[in-house]
């Protein structure tokens, strides 16, 4: 299946170009690692704000890593081809969202034991932020590919890429907030779960026809 072998393909090439695969997650563990270093070593005023600073480290990760989603296509000539493959163009953008998933937000997930280590997180609150995650960093993906696909063709388009997402993804942030929030006072967050549950169902949904028509938009110039 043409789905899959693109999926196949991305993490292909990711193994051959591992650099780009790591940094982010190094930078992930970079300011986890430094944050308490600088705040001190009080572990409840660490739990109180760690949640924020995992998140926050998420999401700038996540950003280091969006520029390759479709410039090493775009500038090889292999973009054009994916685009005329038999398989939709929506379909297509979906499957490279999915590949960038799981080569930058799975690994993320498997490092957030780390990241509760060094931040003094309860269970409770690490299972919070592990949720928070599984269902928050797909968003980022879909939400960061449509603005990759408006800027692939421009020269230097990683500021204006900031600038396009980070106001996408304030929903994300406020809501995985209300649920770490409410995991530190032991309420219940199942309605903010689903409400970020809802937020990922739209994107998976909408995100690929987004992509798709900034894509054709880009290589129309």
């Amino acid at each position: 299946m043409i789905f899959m072998q693109i999926i196949k393909r991305e993490l292909q090439i990711a193994m051959r170009k591992q650099a780009e695969i790591l940094n982010p997650l190094w930078f992930f563990l970079i300011v986890i690692t430094l944050f308490p270093l600088v705040i001190g070593p009080d572990p409840v005023l660490l739990s109180r704000i760690a949640t924020g600073v995992a998140w926050v480290s998420a999401l700038l990760s996540a950003l280091l890593s969006f520029e390759r989603l479709f410039r090493d296509d775009f500038i090889d000539g292999s973009l054009e081809q994916l685009m005329i493959t038999p398989l939709p163009l929506p379909l297509t953008a979906l499957a490279k969202v999915i590949a960038h998933w799981l080569l930058t937000g799975l690994p993320l997930i498997i490092l957030s034991p780390i990241a509760a280590l060094l931040l003094s997180l309860d269970v409770k609150i690490w299972w919070a932020l592990v949720l928070t995650l599984l269902i928050g960093t797909p968003i980022l993906s879909c939400l960061g590919a449509i603005g990759v696909a408006l800027t692939v063709g421009l020269r230097k388009g990683g500021v204006l890429l900031s600038l396009l997402v980070v106001p996408l993804f304030i929903p994300v942030l406020i809501f995985a907030a209300s649920v770490l929030e409410a995991a530190t006072l032991n309420l219940p967050y199942n309605g903010q779960l689903a409400i970020l549950g809802a937020m990922l169902a739209a994107a998976l949904t909408l995100s690929p026809f987004a992509i798709a028509s900034a894509l054709r938009i880009s290589l129309a110039q």
